[in-house]
């Protein structure tokens, strides 16, 4: 599946066919309950997105809201995008250490955290990548990497 033209998560999730639903509805509910206070849902780039809002942080380089995390059921995988492990070295040694002791093929480019089932991957992991950042220490990793 390409970036969606829906405007609501809901309506992204209403449009996959019922397998792939039920994958992102899973997802969706990890990121919303560990995600820290002062991010917000949104439809990013035809996905699913936890941002910071404008009126937290105006100053994109796109224009957009600043990304933190999305998730997304792509043609032949789903994808967990975690911006700050992408920032931030210690995080993305931790999850690849995460993987390693489940067992679990870590397959991650940038930021981007593929896997073609949930049980391809540990959700407590995931979990603890989502609430590792604060939208204060995000946004300070950001402007840092900006400068």
């Amino acid at each position: 599946m390409a970036a969606s033209r829906e405007t609501t998560v809901a309506a992204y999730i209403e449009a996959l066919p019922a397998e792939r639903r039920a994958v992102i509805k899973t997802l969706r509910g990890l990121v919303k309950k560990n995600l820290p206070k002062g991010y917000a849902e949104t439809m990013s780039f035809g996905y699913p997105a936890y941002v910071i809002p404008h009126a937290k942080y105006p100053d994109t380089y796109n224009g957009q809201p600043l990304c933190y995390a999305a998730i997304a059921a792509q043609k032949n995988h789903y994808a967990v995008y975690l911006m700050a492990v992408y920032q931030d070295a210690r995080l993305r040694t931790s999850l690849e250490a995460d993987f390693r002791k489940a067992g679990k093929k870590f397959d991650m480019g940038k930021s981007c955290l593929r896997f073609k089932k949930l049980e391809d991957v540990p959700l407590e992991a995931i979990a603890a990548s989502i609430a590792a950042v604060p939208p204060a220490k995000y946004i300070a990793a950001h402007e840092k990497a900006k400068a």
